[in-house]
């Protein structure tokens, strides 16, 4: 038996990494729209104007990923057990001095509270995004709450995907040799989560 295990297949991570890329480029062309304080990120971009192309075309790069990125994984995000309930009640044990690895499957709660985020997040920033794209076509009303509400799913989404790298990177090392590699350690997996390494083999 080797010393890693699969993780994620090929196309899972290249879908992931869509996402990734089209995220970031979204943050970057969209700091300027979102205040003039960063109005020197347009230069990325050759100027305001190729900032909202890009952030359009982001945008729907995005919109299509992140949801088939949702979709791959709607059944194990939407399954929640008693390990699951056990895992918020103790916060993941991350603000415990002595933490108590929870039995988890692929997914821990947190995890798939985060996923479950980007779903329903994703699907009305699209709907914003198309009202904010094409404004003259709704009434003011619409198109002012549609601004309101997208830049705060923006601010939502950049604070915690600012957890969500942590965690996979400087939190928990290992995790995110699942993306990059596809395997991860055995060792990592039995740690972290250990009902979903007994149902790929693991002993």
């Amino acid at each position: 038996m080797g010393k890693f295990v699969e993780r994620f297949n090929t196309a899972e991570r290249v879908l992931h990494w869509f996402v990734a890329a089209s995220f970031f480029t979204l943050l970057l062309s969209g700091l300027g729209l979102y205040s003039r304080l960063f109005h020197g990120y347009f230069d990325l971009f050759g100027g305001g104007v190729g900032a909202i192309l890009a952030h359009k075309y982001a945008g729907v790069v995005f919109f299509v990923s992140s949801m088939m990125l949702f979709f791959n994984h709607a059944k194990e995000m939407f399954t929640f057990d008693e390990d699951d309930r056990k895992w918020i009640r103790s916060l993941g044990g991350y603000l415990s001095k002595n933490p108590e690895h929870i039995n988890s499957g692929k997914f821990n709660a947190g995890q798939k509270g985060f996923g479950v985020f980007m779903g329903i997040a994703t699907l009305l920033l699209g709907v914003t995004g198309i009202i904010n794209w094409i404004p003259a076509s709704f009434p003011r009303a619409l198109v002012q709450f549609s601004l309101l509400l997208h830049g705060l799913l923006f601010l939502a989404f950049v604070m915690l995907m600012v957890v969500h790298v942590y965690l996979t990177t400087i939190g928990n090392p290992g995790t995110l040799d699942g993306m990059l590699y596809g395997n991860v350690r055995r060792i990592w997996a039995r740690k972290h989560h250990p009902k979903w390494y007994k149902e790929v083999g693991g002993e």
